[in-house]
Formats: C-alpha cells, sequence, structure tokens
C-alpha cells in the first residue's frame, strides 16, 4: 500500500529555520527598543502618580514626607502626623520602578519642593538610554 502522506525533508525544515532565524535576529533589536522605551514610559506615569499623592499630602498635611521617612508616609502615618488622610495609595505598597529599584525621593529638591527620581537600569545616577535617569523635572 503506498501512502500520499508525504513529510518534509532535512533540506527543507533547515530552509525554514534559517529564514525564521533571519527574521529574529532583524526583528530583535527593534523589539528591544520598544521595550526599553516602554518602561521608560512607565517610570514617567509612576512619578506623575507618586507627584500627585505628594502632592495630596501636602494639602492635607502641610508639608511633604521627610527625608528619614521618605515615600513610605504614603502608605503609613508612620510620624503620626496630625491631617494625615491616607493612604495616599490604592494598592498596600510603593511601586518600584520599572527595573525593581525603587524610586528616589530628595527634600529639599535640587528642582522643586522635592525631587523624585528613577535612576533607570542601572541603579546609578546619570547614564544613557535605559541607563539614563527619569525625575520628576525632566520630560
Amino acid at each position: 500500500m503506498k501512502s500520499n502522506l508525504r513529510g518534509f525533508t532535512l533540506v527543507e525544515l533547515l530552509v525554514v529555520l534559517i529564514i525564521l532565524g533571519l527574521v529574529a535576529s532583524i526583528a530583535g533589536p527593534n523589539v528591544m527598543k520598544y521595550l526599553g522605551s516602554s518602561k521608560a514610559k512607565t517610570a514617567k506615569l509612576q512619578l506623575k502618580e507618586i507627584e500627585s499623592s505628594l502632592e495630596l499630602f501636602f494639602l492635607d498635611t502641610g508639608k511633604y514626607p521627610s527625608n528619614s521617612v521618605g515615600l513610605k508616609m504614603l502608605i503609613s502615618n508612620e510620624d503620626n502626623i496630625s491631617g494625615w488622610n491616607g493612604p495616599y495609595f490604592k494598592t498596600a505598597e510603593l511601586p518600584d520602578d520599572p527595573w525593581g529599584n525603587p524610586y528616589v525621593y530628595r527634600i529639599p529638591g535640587e528642582r522643586g519642593a522635592f525631587d523624585l527620581l528613577s535612576l533607570g537600569a542601572d541603579n546609578q545616577p546619570g547614564g544613557d538610554g535605559d541607563d539614563a535617569d527619569i525625575s520628576n523635572w525632566k520630560n
């Protein structure tokens, strides 16, 4: 009995694998570029959310959280500050930046009442590309 079923030859499979490899090598860098820019956009959005929470905190208490307590004050009233009407976040924890590092909060700030920033992928001041700092005073 002859069968009409026919499989692929090894050469045909190798050609398909080579074509897939070429497509992946061309598309891969572009996908990584978009992934990096989406992390930066996420960090900017989170910084705006934290900044809004700090402004609400200021309206309720008349001051910003101290450096010693920092952003934790937006979650719980650790210093028993009068007027505190939090928590100022919907979640029970502050978000980390998209690279898994905590946001940096400084008061007084160099460029305003406070500085709020992500140190980027390298978690070091300065840098370019994914390693660049993202702050509440830079766009």
